[in-house]
């Protein structure tokens, strides 16, 4: 196989239908007719020596080269995006893409923050993934974005976390609950229904383990993706909610619910900026990530994990 005989038009076009799954989408996002992305990936198959995608159903699927392929892609990727980085700084210039993933409730706050960085940075463009904490971390797996936004960060990659905001967890009730008025333990609210995020989201970890460490089994009557759907239905009086204050803005006063005084609680998880250890930090992430701590007060150096 000869290097030389692909070329990085070939590689985008690769991982732009390996990141879509649908060759006449990768054509539209390319601004190239479906015929000529299909002779791209044939001529990079024939080149590698073997098929990159399995395209026995509708959609398409990398193959066990194609996996090769991509890694290596998103590598080279790296790579060329620090060549750029360097010569931005060479030039003195703050310019290029950031691109960052978040978990939901982040969102709340998050585009804000860039919102001002990109007001001192005109020229940098910013593009955005908000997802739920699974699909985060598997676009942190696979090295899709610079840097990403959680709670929790997985245990099981090589990764650098830097806190910088603390994210506050409160517990809700409708107005008018018996416990409204009065401090209560966990142990007292264990006969309430709850109504809680999905399992692997950052508060739904942050209230299991509380739960657990007090010898409280919580009696989960419903679980959500949407912090909207917990906010409403709790202020129905299905059950008692907790979620992120980011995420409260004016929901208080709209819903009629109030913050409960709870044992333990307000609970406090970082908020963090994670990226892989070999990452590569292009220019603008490397600012961003600078600004962020710096505006924090969290200690400045990020703890590699694992």
């Amino acid at each position: 196989m000869s290097r030389r005989r692909i070329t990085l038009r070939q590689l985008e076009t690769f991982a732009t239908v390996a990141r879509l799954g649908s060759f006449s989408r990768a054509a539209e996002a390319l601004h190239l007719t479906q015929p000529a992305v299909s002779i791209q990936i044939r001529q990079l198959s024939e080149t590698v020596g073997m098929p990159l995608f399995d395209q026995a159903g509708r959609i398409p699927r990398l193959t066990a080269a194609g996996e090769e392929l991509l890694a290596t892609t998103r590598s080279l990727d790296d790579v060329w995006n620090g060549f750029e980085s360097a010569i931005d700084a060479l030039r003195g210039l703050k310019r290029g893409t950031l691109r960052v993933a978040l978990v939901t409730t982040a969102k709340y706050f998050l585009p804000r923050m860039l919102g001002a960085f990109c007001k001192r940075y005109p020229d940098i463009s910013i593009e955005l993934e908000i997802a739920n904490r699974d699909r985060v971390v598997e676009r942190l797996r696979h090295n899709e974005d610079d840097l990403y936004v959680m709670s929790y960060p997985p245990e099981d990659l090589d990764i650098v976390v830097h806190p910088f905001l603390d994210n506050e967890l409160v517990l809700l009730a409708p107005r008018g609950h018996w416990a409204a008025e009065r401090r209560v333990s966990l142990a007292e609210l264990a006969g309430e229904p709850f109504l809680l995020r999905e399992p692997g989201s950052g508060s739904r970890r942050a209230i299991d383990d509380f739960a657990r460490q007090a010898g409280v089994a919580l009696r989960v009557r419903l679980a959500l993706g949407s912090n909207e759907a917990l906010l409403e239905l709790a202020g129905t009086g299905m059950g008692l909610a907790v979620i992120s204050r980011h995420a409260l803005g004016d929901r208080l006063e709209v819903e009629g619910l109030v913050i409960l005084d709870v044992e333990g609680f307000p609970l406090h998880r970082p908020w963090n900026l994670v990226h892989l250890r070999n990452k590569i930090l292009p220019v603008p992430a490397r600012a961003f990530l600078d600004e962020m701590l710096a505006a924090s007060h969290a200690p400045p150096s990020g703890r590699t994990r694992p």
